[in-house]
């Protein structure tokens, strides 16, 4: 808005976009009003396919891997599609690494600087896989997107069986270096898996797991439960990468809040992955969205990551919500 302030923004009536353009300082246009009451995936479909015969070239949606899906089902024709990080889980390829990198990548576009676009995959994950412990997506469409390195994510790197093996030394890793007396809060994801089987309790595969001394204190912890919990005593939380795109927060650990860091001292984190996962980044530093842009920046710089038992890796870390304003 503030690059292009004259600009107007084809959108769909209501709170499915026209408020939010206009609180943006923005002119909506209206192309669609959806059916009155709650709306669904299917009013999602219909928007998209109306803003495209419109004449949009390209789509921005908030949302997540869910929302993604919805978007993948309409008829995009030659349009391209945007997602601003909003939901819990972002495994797809489709999305900016934050609010910010959105609306650089959408003024880049505007500007005639980002005319091509690239196929990336929307992925979800399979709720019959979290079931049975694992977080790998499934593909479910193809979306052209406007991809702007450091702006536009990757999509999330799927875990080869070979791999469980390195998970488990990873995970071996974090378990020697826990101490007595201390919180740990065990993030989802595979890794974090592994390391819940070693300390032999349950595991949340998409949640967040509390454990003392070797024992579970919360299941599944919502982020007023991790409030309540890291004010009785010191915490860590125990974070993975995804895959592929080198998210450390923001993606799929809402629950461990920035609220929640911020009363957790001045080292809050420990960072578990295999090497694979590293090597898989190809450099690219890891990434740290909570939503409170000065504690990302009291993350960024450089962070130990767990590998093994007596093995750990330094690496970059950056908070993408300034990194897309350069």
């Amino acid at each position: 808005g503030r690059a292009h302030p004259g600009a107007s923004v084809l959108t769909v009536a209501g709170e499915m976009g026209e408020d939010a353009v206009r609180a943006a300082g923005l002119s909506p246009v209206v192309v669609h009003r959806p059916t009155p009451g709650a709306t669904t995936g299917t009013d999602t479909t219909d928007a998209v396919s109306a803003i495209v015969e419109a004449g949009a070239t390209l789509v921005l949606f908030t949302g997540g891997d869910g929302t993604a899906r919805d978007v993948s089902d309409s008829r995009l024709g030659t349009a391209a599609v945007l997602g601003i990080p909003a939901g819990v889980k972002m495994y797809s390829g489709c999305f900016a690494v934050s609010p910010v990198a959105a609306g650089a990548i959408a003024g880049r576009w505007l500007d005639g600087a980002l005319l091509a676009a690239e196929t990336r995959e929307v992925l979800d994950v399979d709720e019959e896989q979290v079931r049975h412990g694992r977080v790998d997506p499934t593909l479910y469409g193809m979306v052209p997107v406007p991809v702007d390195p450091g702006r536009t994510q990757a999509r999330k790197s799927p875990t080869a069986a070979s791999q469980h093996a390195a998970m488990r030394r990873a995970a071996s890793g974090a378990f020697e270096r826990m101490k007595p007396g201390i919180i740990y809060l065990l993030g989802p994801g595979s890794t974090l898996m592994e390391l819940a089987r070693l300390l032999d309790i349950p595991g949340t595969p998409l949640g967040v797991d509390a454990v003392s001394d070797g024992e579970l204190v919360l299941a599944d912890a919502s982020e007023r439960d991790l409030l309540d919990l890291v004010a009785t005593a010191e915490a860590r939380a125990v974070l993975t990468i995804i895959g592929g795109q080198g998210f450390l927060l923001g993606r799929g650990n809402q629950q461990i809040s920035a609220a929640v860091l911020a009363k957790m001292g001045d080292d809050p984190i420990i960072v578990v992955a295999t090497e694979e996962k590293l090597v898989g980044l190809g450099g690219r530093p890891l990434l740290v969205d909570s939503g409170d842009p000065e504690l990302d920046l009291s993350l960024a710089g450089h962070i130990e990551v767990v590998t093994g038992p007596r093995s750990a890796s330094l690496y970059a870390v950056v908070a993408p919500e300034t990194e897309g304003l350069r």
